[in-house]
């Protein structure tokens, strides 16, 4: 009989804790009856204040069920993409403008000197330090 009244301790126990937690994390929109902080100090009687909690504290989710939106119907995924087309746009035209302005090259005197090359790919031979 000790064993029952151990295990129904424990049970009990547990019952509360979730019951605490669950108050605790619940949003206090979905609370009925008295406020958050009253839910938490009836829950601490045994098992009573936990059924209580679920039974009348604990409202539902929501009323209205929510509705989910295709992305070729939401506005503002449908902006997103309007901002990130223009976004492309500019990123496109300062990249010819940059590749515009490369194309002109430095002028003849700052040019680096090409190397030594036969037209062949390979050193010449009449190069000293070869």
């Amino acid at each position: 009989m000790a064993r029952f009244w151990v295990i129904a301790a424990v049970v009990a126990a547990a019952f509360m804790i979730y019951s605490l937690v669950d108050c605790a994390m619940t949003d206090r929109s979905r609370i009925r009856g008295p406020r958050k902080g009253v839910w938490l100090l009836i829950i601490l009687l045994p098992v009573l204040g936990g059924l209580l909690w679920f039974l009348v504290g604990r409202g539902r989710a929501s009323g209205r069920p929510t509705r989910t939106v295709a992305p070729d119907d939401d506005p503002a995924f449908l902006r997103r993409l309007a901002q990130d087309k223009d976004q492309e746009e500019r990123i496109r035209r300062l990249e010819q403008e940059l590749a515009d302005l490369d194309g002109d090259g430095p002028p003849p005197q700052e040019r680096l000197p090409e190397r030594d090359k036969d037209s062949d790919g390979g050193d010449k031979p009449d190069r000293r330090d070869a």
